[in-house]
């Protein structure tokens, strides 16, 4: 599969993000707990400089428990703070503002000694297209001040959010970065709805999943769709088996493999098929 997705509205958010980082004194850089490596944009790094920042790894929820434990040691090891969020639910969000304190610590000290107690501080909030950066400022807020939808590309623009006296946020548009690395990175990407489904051919996509699937969780997929051990051949014949299950037809009694290839991806993002990480992490990279 050949993903190039690096529209030029996306170019322009990446500049405005470097633009908007003088203002800010920290960077929540939110990761999809599902694919914790490539939800990560290389080019993060060179654009923060030394600006102070935190992991969140949202979706926690729909991710292998024993995973995310081990992908954020991972990036502990690497030096950043990590904390695990589940932004729909609300649980470890309270948390990120008692961690942004602690890592700055040093800065609200100075800002103290200067007569600036209680001084705002400025978090920028960054991650890949559809990752929940903006169901998290909702959790943090409190109330609904930024627009939230189960597709990329709906941030639109910069917006600043209050939280309680002392916090600020700033929205940003979900960026992607201009080549991927490797090819399971835009798979893992497109997989989980980071790219939009209409720039794919959402057949192929399906069958990608399933191929991971078969090697990473068979069960999940023979018990939601009724599938044998027969059927887990590959991807195609999965999807093939699942759209017979289900009834997915069309004119002339052919499988509907299109619309089942809808549905499993959608019920794979809603976390009907359980707790699942599609990223294994090496631990060796610690």
């Amino acid at each position: 599969m050949n993903i190039n997705w690096f529209p030029g509205h996306m170019k322009k958010a990446e500049r405005a993000i470097i633009e908007d980082l003088k203002q800010v004194d920290i960077v929540f850089v939110i990761l999809d707990a599902r694919i914790p490596g490539a939800s990560f944009n290389p080019d993060l790094n060179e654009i923060l400089g030394d600006k102070p920042r935190v992991i969140v790894l949202n979706r926690s929820d729909l991710a292998d428990a024993n995973q995310s434990a081990k992908w954020q040691k991972i990036y502990e090891s690497k030096g950043y703070t990590v904390i695990l969020t589940d932004a729909v639910s609300g649980k470890g969000v309270n948390r990120s503002i008692n961690v942004v304190r602690s890592v700055l610590k040093e800065k609200i000290l100075q800002y103290e000694q200067k007569g600036m107690k209680g001084r705002t501080l400025r978090i920028m909030v960054i991650g890949v297209p559809n990752v929940g950066k903006s169901t998290l400022i909702n959790k943090l807020a409190k109330r609904k001040v930024a627009t939230v939808a189960d597709r990329p590309g709906v941030t639109r623009g910069r917006q600043w959010i209050k939280v309680g006296n002392e916090i600020e946020l700033l929205d940003t548009p979900g960026v992607l970065w201009p080549r991927f690395e490797s090819r399971d990175t835009g798979e893992l990407l497109a997989i989980t709805g980071a790219i939009k489904d209409d720039v794919l051919d959402k057949q192929t996509l399906a069958v990608t999943f399933l191929n991971r699937m078969i090697s990473m969780y068979p069960d999940a997929i023979k018990t939601r769709y009724k599938l044998s051990d027969t059927d887990l051949v590959d991807g195609f014949t999965a999807l093939n088996a699942a759209a017979k299950k289900r009834g997915f037809l069309i004119s002339g009694g052919e499988l509907d493999t299109e619309r089942m290839a809808s549905v499993l991806l959608d019920e794979y993002r809603g976390g009907v098929l359980g707790r699942m990480t599609l990223e294994i992490a090496d631990e060796s990279a610690e």
